[in-house]
């Protein structure tokens, strides 16, 4: 996928202001994802390990939401949104380190959302918040989500999940967990039709059959990385 002058051009202001206060430099593929879901597309990102493919998608969910509530015309007050993106990762133990890694630019930007882990290793009393109102990200693993999927009041609680980021994706491509996935995707989808999904791998084979299974179409955006 060659980038178009547009897309060079094109970048989120707030992701542009973030990136030049740490001296960072956006990669062409990083405004391809942004451009690809600000246009309510669901993809793939193709890219090596520390290439920037967490803040690829990360800025284009950021961006997501921030206008899918300035159109909704929802409230803003003083609290958090409500539960928007969902980060699958298939280690656990990356949680916490994802987690950090999403905070910064909401953190340092004074952005007011909250994010927050759910895996096997969260203890009850984080759960027990969590509860009683989700965080806006949720960094979580496909057994959690399948979990929550079973809860009573699963629909109101995940209904308002406008992104899926699928971390690792060719960890779980085709084994049980890929299926938990694909099965949890289709509920969300089924809830939220404005669902954007994508995907992340650093080691994939065929590319467009790794797409084509994550998100049920060939329809999506494939983005190379570096």
């Amino acid at each position: 996928m060659n980038p178009s002058s547009a897309v060079l051009d094109s970048a989120p202001p707030l992701a542009e202001r973030w990136f030049d206060a740490r001296g960072w430099q956006v990669f062409d593929f990083q405004r391809e994802v942004w451009v690809a879901m600000q246009a309510g597309r669901s993809g793939l990102l193709h890219a090596s390990t520390g290439s920037g493919k967490t803040y690829a998608v990360w800025w284009g969910a950021l961006q997501r939401g921030l206008a899918l509530r300035e159109a909704d015309a929802a409230p803003t007050g003083r609290g958090a949104p409500p539960l928007g993106v969902l980060w699958l990762t298939p280690m656990r133990a990356l949680a916490a380190d994802t987690a950090r890694a999403l905070q910064l630019p909401v953190t340092e930007l004074g952005i007011t959302w909250t994010i927050g882990q759910r895996t096997g290793d969260t203890p009850a009393s984080e759960r027990a918040r969590q509860d009683r109102r989700f965080p806006t990200a949720l960094v979580t693993t496909p057994e959690s989500l399948s979990l929550m999927l079973t809860r009573e009041n699963a629909r109101d609680e995940l209904v308002g999940v406008h992104t899926v980021i699928v971390d690792e994706w060719h960890e779980l491509m085709g084994n049980k967990r890929g299926v938990q996935v694909q099965l949890a995707l289709a509920r969300l989808r089924r809830w939220n039709p404005r669902l954007v999904v994508w995907g992340l791998s650093a080691t994939l084979g065929n590319v467009d059959e790794a797409m084509q299974v994550l998100l049920g179409t060939n329809d999506g955006a494939r983005v190379q990385g570096r």
